[in-house]
């Protein structure tokens, strides 16, 4: 039984200005994991991840009911790639399981997180 969607758009310029503008965004948003792929890629690819995964988080705590905030942080939610290069949720505090689907465009990312309690 699916318990919560959530869909979420970024703009990919406004993640690469607060980059470049030093913020301490990749810290703020992603685990100690995703940071280590991150540091992996260059420039444009960091961009890329950096958006998608702050994206899903959003997209989470939506399909949570709650948002981004006390409940549900960016630390609380991890996302890595499986060995066939499919984005999984890792971690969570669902007791659930979780879909999550990424997609880029040259100036957007679009994810959508389905949660689901029982089969799967």
């Amino acid at each position: 039984m699916i318990i919560g969607t959530g869909i979420d758009l970024t703009e990919l310029a406004r993640i690469a200005k607060m980059l470049q503008a030093g913020l301490k965004l990749p810290e703020k948003v992603l685990t100690p994991a995703e940071l280590a792929v991150f540091s992996g890629y260059g420039p444009k690819r960091q961009v890329e991840f950096l958006a998608g995964r702050f994206s899903a988080k959003e997209s989470y705590s939506k399909a949570f009911g709650t948002g981004i905030g006390a409940k549900v942080g960016f630390q609380d939610v991890e996302i890595l790639d499986n060995a066939l290069g499919r984005p999984e949720i890792t971690r969570q505090p669902f007791t659930g399981t979780a879909w999550i689907s990424i997609s880029h465009t040259d100036q957007l990312v679009m994810t959508q997180v389905i949660l689901e309690r029982g089969k799967s």
